[in-house]
């Protein structure tokens, strides 16, 4: 217990004194929460959902910016200035269990999204899927890369790398076409046969995307002691 001139420090006293002391501390610590909470953020990703595109021990950065404006800490939106589009990359809120997910969006409202086998039809137009070179397989940062197989994946002029297991059960590889309802998105891993997505959580209301995925901060090797993954420092996502 603190004293002055032989007395008890009051509570507003001790208030000012801490407040003199840490006030910056304070103002910058609630800044960056607010910063993170409505304008960007930077999350760990630690599944390989999405690899190639995207490694366990990736940090990226997410901007919270992209479609909307939220109320800092709510889900409350103030402006909404865009939607989703096909082939973004995206961060929401798990609706079975609130844990934060980053998928890339496959199907937006309106659409008619079908899976034969791990090849996608959007519309009625069937994705074409071109073989990655034993080049441009190497370059890639998968360390268990001849476990898989590695396609270009072209719909509706979006295009992306995907991978498939070499010997997939084919349990999650069909669905059978669906319409996408208003408010709804429809997502998927681009690593297909080892991804929890709306194959399984079901599709993503709109409320609960919180902002687009554009680049990697920094990056470490989760199965090397945290090894930092130089090469993916200050890159952007494909």
């Amino acid at each position: 217990m603190g004293c002055r001139d032989g007395g008890v420090y009051s509570v507003t006293e001790r208030f000012n004194k801490f407040w003199s002391e840490w006030r910056s501390f304070v103002v910058f610590v609630v800044v960056m929460l607010v910063f993170r909470s409505a304008i960007a953020d930077w999350n760990q990703v630690p599944s390989g959902s999405m690899k190639p595109s995207i490694l366990p021990g990736d940090r990226i950065v997410v901007d919270k910016l992209a479609y909307d404006l939220a109320v800092p800490f709510t889900w409350v939106r103030i402006f909404r200035w865009g939607e989703p589009n096909r082939g973004d990359v995206v961060t929401f809120d798990n609706p079975q269990d609130e844990r934060l997910f980053v998928k890339r969006v496959i199907g937006v409202p309106g659409d008619v999204v079908e899976l034969r086998r791990n090849r996608l039809f959007i519309n009625g137009d069937k994705a074409s899927y071109e073989p990655l070179g034993p080049d441009e397989i190497a370059k890639l940062p998968i360390p268990d890369a001849s476990a898989h197989r590695f396609f270009r994946e072209t719909v509706l002029g979006d295009s992306r790398v995907i991978m498939v297991n070499r010997r997939a059960t084919g349990t999650y590889s069909t669905f059978p076409p669906q319409e996408i309802p208003a408010g709804y998105y429809l997502m998927l891993g681009d690593n297909r046969d080892n991804s929890s997505d709306s194959r399984r959580i079901g599709l993503i209301t709109r409320d609960r995307i919180m902002g687009r995925a554009h680049a990697v901060a920094f990056s470490v090797d989760l199965d090397k002691y945290y090894l930092p993954r130089l090469a993916r420092f200050f890159t952007d996502l494909p």
